[in-house]
C-alpha cells in the first residue's frame, strides 16, 4: 500500500510557477532522493509533502493515519528543553499510546474486563509493539549515541548546544517517532563518518517511506532506491540506485547535445539555401518553402542554467623537495586536553593523503598545526624546501567580513580587477555577483570564493579542511576532478567519502589516539578496517570459548574466524571415532589430519589475538603483511578440512 501519492502537484511563488507536474508514489521501504540545482524547489517540495506548504495544483494523498516527520535546516524553537526531552517530544503518538495502555490497565485493575476494554488494550499493545515496545526510549537514546551524542549531553538544555549539534538533535527527534513517512533535508550535515555510516544502516532498516535531499554521493548511493529529478520546473522519476540515475542522466545529456547539433546543422542548411536562392525567380518557390520549414521548427534548447557550474583546475606547480613535512613525536592539544601524543606523520612530494577520524579526535587541530596556524606544543615538525602552502580552513575565516567578493579576491590574489573578475567567473561570481558584500554570502558562496583564491595561489602543497562543505553535487565533482589532476602534494580532511576515495593515495586514520597509515583511498581503508574488526571479534569469541557461526559457504563471511566454523561442521559430518567402513590406512590418515587441524586452528587463534593489537596495523607495510598472514593461516585450515573430508567421506 502506498504511503504517499503525488499526482501532478505544483507550486507557485510570487504568482509564477515554481514547479508543475510533480508525480510519484512511495511505499514502505522506498527511499527517494530529490535531485536538482539550488533553487529548483527541493526543500519546498519536502514541506509540501509534510503539509507545511500549500499545494497550488494537483493532488497529494497520504495513507490513512500515516505519521509524517520532517527534518530540515531550521533550528529547534524549544531552546529551554533538555536534549532528551526534545528528542522524545518527536514521539508524542507513542507517549499517547503508553498513556492509553496505562488508563486501560487501571480500568482492568478496577475489574473492567468487558470485551471492548480488552480489545482496546490489545490494539494499543499492538501499536506500542509497532513502535518498538516499551524499549522505545532506550532506542531513542541509542539514536543519539549513533549521531555522536554522549550520555553527559542528554540532560543539557538545547540553548547550550552549537548549531551543528542542534541539527543533529533535530534529526534524532525525527527518527525517534518511528514515522511512516520520513522527510529529510540535508541529514548528513554536521555528521562525522562514523555517524554517517550509522545513519545509512538505520535508514535502510526502517519500515518507512523516505524522501531525502543530500549532497553526499556515497550516502545517496548507499541509501537511495529511486530518484526524483527536478529540472526547469518539471520532474522526472527514476526507479533505481543513484549511480544508475547518474548514468541515465549523462546519456540524456549526450543525446540532447547530439539532437541540438543535428537540428542546428539542418537549420544552417535551410538558411543557406534561402539566402542563396531567395532572389532567383526559378528557385523562389523552393526558397519560400524552406522559410516555412524554418518557421515550423521547434528549437531544441538547453536550460541556460545547465551551463552554470564550477569549471577550474590547478596550474602546474613548482617542484618541491622530496619530503614536504615530517612530524616526529608530536603532541597535538587544545586547552585542557591532549588529543594526540607522540604523533608521527609525513607527507612526500606528489602524495595525496586523506586524514580521517571521528569528530573531536584532533583532525582540524592537527592540520592547523601543520599549516602553521597554531604552535606545536611538543615534538619536531620538519618542512622541506621550495614549499608554497595553500590552506583552506573549514569556515573560511580568512575572507573577513568587509568589502565585496571582488575586494576579497583582489586583496588575496593581487590581481587586476579584470583578471579577478575572470577568475571569479569560473566560480560562478559573474557580473553583479562579484559585487556581493562578504557579510551577506551563504556558506556555499564563501566556500567557492575561498576555492577561487586557493586555485590562483600557485601552491604546490594543499591542506584542505572540509572543502566540500556547502557545495552541491556538481561542484563536489568539479573539485574532485581538479584535485585528482593536481600534481602537488595534498593533505585532505573531509567527510565526503566519495572524494576521499577518488583523491586519496594514502589514508591516515586517527584511531585510539594514534595516527595509523594505510595505502589507498577510503574503500581500501574500509576493507582493512573491516578485516581488522573481524579478526578482533573472532579473537574475543575464541578467548571466551565461543565459535563464530558458520556462514553459508562454511566459513566466515567477513574473513575472520573461518577455521572454528569449519571445525564444527567437520565434527557434525564426521564423528571423532573412525567409521568402520574406513580402511585402517584411512583411519590413520584421518586421525593425523585431525591433529594437524587442531594445530592449524591453534595457530590461527594465536595469530588473531596478535592481530587484535592496533600496532599490527600501524602502517601500510604491516597492514599488507598481516592481511596476507591472516589469509594464509585461514587457507591452511581450509585446505586441511578439505583433505579431511576427502579421506573421512
Amino acid at each position: 500500500m502506498a504511503v504517499v501519492i503525488a499526482s501532478d502537484i505544483g507550486k507557485d511563488v510570487a504568482g509564477s510557477p515554481l514547479m508543475r507536474g510533480i508525480s510519484f508514489k512511495l511505499e514502505r521501504r522506498d527511499r527517494m532522493t530529490l535531485s536538482g540545482r539550488n533553487g529548483a524547489g527541493k526543500t519546498t517540495l519536502l514541506r509540501m509533502i509534510a503539509g507545511q506548504a500549500s499545494i497550488d495544483v494537483g493532488e497529494l494523498s497520504h495513507q490513512k493515519g500515516a505519521k509524517i516527520a520532517l527534518h530540515d535546516q531550521r533550528p529547534p524553537r524549544e531552546q529551554d528543553l533538555t536534549l532528551r526531552d526534545y528528542v522524545l517530544s518527536g514521539a508524542r503518538e507513542i507517549v499517547a499510546v503508553e498513556q492509553e495502555l496505562a488508563r486501560l490497565e487501571q480500568r482492568m485493575a478496577d475489574g473492567d474486563y468487558e470485551e471492548s476494554t480488552l480489545n482496546a488494550y490489545a490494539r494499543a499493545q499492538a501499536r506500542l509493539e509497532h513502535f518498538g515496545g516499551y524499549r522505545w526510549r532506550d532506542n531513542a537514546q541509542s539514536m543519539l549515541h549513533g549521531l555522536g551524542f554522549r550520555d553527559d549531553a542528554l540532560d543539557r538544555e538545547l540553548s547550550t548546544f552549537s548549531g551543528g549539534q542542534l541539527t543533529r538533535a533535530s534529526l534524532a527527534r525525527a527518527l525517534a517517532g518511528a514515522p511512516d513517512l520520513l522527510l529529510l533535508d540535508e541529514p548528513t550535515n554536521h555528521l562525522d563518518i562514523a555517524s554517517l555510516e550509522w545513519l545509512e544502516q538505520y535508514l535502510i532498516s526502517m519500515d518507512s517511506a523516505i524522501v531525502l535531499v543530500a549532497h553526499d554521493r556515497w550516502f545517496l548511493e548507499s541509501v537511495g532506491t529511486a530518484v526524483l529529478e527536478l529540472e526547469a520546473g518539471r520532474s522526472r522519476f527514476f526507479a533505481g540506485p543513484w549511480h544508475k540515475w547518474r548514468q541515465e542522466q549523462a546519456a540524456r545529456e549526450l543525446a540532447l547535445g547530439r539532437a541540438i547539433d543535428k537540428q542546428q546543422a539542418e537549420i544552417e542548411r535551410l538558411e543557406k539555401f534561402v539566402e542563396r536562392f531567395r532572389a532567383k525567380a526559378t528557385k523562389a518557390r523552393q526558397a519560400q518553402s524552406r522559410v516555412k520549414r524554418l518557421e515550423r521548427i521547434e528549437r531544441i534548447e538547453r536550460d541556460p542554467r545547465d551551463q552554470e557550474g564550477l569549471s577550474f583546475q590547478f596550474a602546474r606547480t613548482e617542484r618541491a623537495g622530496r619530503v614536504i613535512f615530517e612530524l616526529d613525536e608530536g603532541r597535538i592539544e587544545v586547552p585542557g586536553k591532549v588529543l594526540l601524543e607522540r604523533a608521527e606523520l609525513w607527507l612526500e612530494r606528489g602524495e595525496h593523503v586523506a586524514l580521517v577520524g571521528p569528530n573531536g579526535t584532533g583532525k582540524t587541530t592537527l592540520i592547523d598545526t601543520l599549516a602553521g596556524q597554531r604552535p606545536l606544543p611538543a615534538g619536531k615538525l620538519r618542512t622541506g624546501h621550495n614549499i608554497r602552502l595553500g590552506y583552506l580552513s573549514q569556515h573560511a575565516e580568512n575572507l573577513g567580513e568587509t568589502g565585496s567578493v571582488l575586494d576579497a579576491c583582489q586583496r588575496a590574489t593581487r590581481l587586476t580587477p579584470n583578471k579577478a573578475r575572470a577568475l571569479l567567473g569560473r566560480f560562478l561570481f559573474s557580473g553583479e555577483e562579484a559585487q556581493k558584500p562578504l557579510n551577506g554570502l551563504s556558506g556555499g558562496e564563501r566556500q567557492r570564493l575561498s576555492l577561487a583564491i586557493l586555485v590562483n595561489s600557485g601552491a604546490n602543497v594543499l591542506i584542505l579542511d572540509e572543502p566540500t562543505n556547502h557545495l552541491d553535487v556538481e561542484s563536489r565533482e568539479a573539485l574532485e576532478d581538479a584535485l585528482e589532476q593536481f600534481d602537488g602534494s595534498l593533505l585532505l580532511v573531509s567527510h565526503d567519502r566519495a572524494l576521499l576515495d577518488a583523491v586519496g593515495s594514502r589514508t591516515v586514520a586517527i584511531e585510539d589516539g594514534r595516527l595509523n597509515s594505510y595505502e589507498g583511498g577510503w574503500a581500501d581503508y574500509l576493507r582493512v578496517r573491516e578485516e581488522r574488526r573481524a579478526a578482533e571479534l573472532a579473537a574475543r569469541e575464541r578467548a571466551g570459548g565461543k565459535k563464530p557461526k558458520a556462514s553459508s559457504n562454511g566459513g566466515s563471511s567477513n574473513g575472520g574466524g573461518g577455521g572454528g566454523a569449519k571445525k564444527n561442521a567437520a565434527k557434525a559430518a564426521a564423528p571423532a571415532p573412525a567409521k568402520p567402513a574406513l580402511s585402517k590406512n584411512a583411519q590413520r590418515e584421518a586421525k593425523k589430519l585431525e591433529r594437524e587441524i587442531e594445530k592449524a586452528e591453534t595457530a590461527l587463534t594465536e595469530l588473531e589475538v596478535e592481530l587484535a593489537d592496533p600496532d599490527a596495523w600501524a602502517d601500510a607495510g604491516r597492514s599488507a603483511a598481516n592481511s596476507e598472514r591472516h589469509a594464509a593461516a585461514r587457507r591452511a585450515v581450509e585446505e586441511l578440512y578439505a583433505r579431511y573430508e576427502a579421506v573421512a567421506g
